[in-house]
């Protein structure tokens, strides 16, 4: 089915923004496209929670934590789905991953890792 290729973390100070990016590039359009896709993270000491999640028709779900400041969004074109964070707070600091559910099978990236610190 294709690995799953995050990017896009980094250090950021509170208050600024940072864009993930998830590839699918091996994964073949057919089997993409009715995928939901999600993104997850996990902080140390903690246990990994959903972040946000989109259906191949644009239905998105989002935290309660995160409602109104990250964005996801999926260009199925391209085989890519994207994470927009603005307002960024330490508490937002973990390890970010993105995952591919279809019919019963789940798949994850390696993750990303996002600092947000002063």
């Amino acid at each position: 089915q294709g690995p799953l290729v995050e990017s896009g973390g980094g250090l950021v100070q509170p208050g600024g923004s940072l864009r993930l990016s998830c590839a699918a590039p091996r994964t073949i359009t057919s089997v993409f496209n009715p995928s939901i896709m999600g993104w997850y993270r996990q902080a140390p000491g903690k246990e990994r929670e959903l972040v946000a999640s989109i259906t191949k028709d644009g239905i998105t779900n989002y935290a309660d934590s995160v409602k109104g400041r990250f964005t996801i969004s999926r260009d199925n074109s391209r085989k890519r789905v994207y994470l927009q964070m603005d307002g960024l707070t330490p508490v937002d600091t973990a390890v970010y991953y993105c995952n591919r559910y279809l019919d019963g099978q789940t798949y994850w990236g390696q993750g990303t890792q996002v600092t947000v610190s002063s």
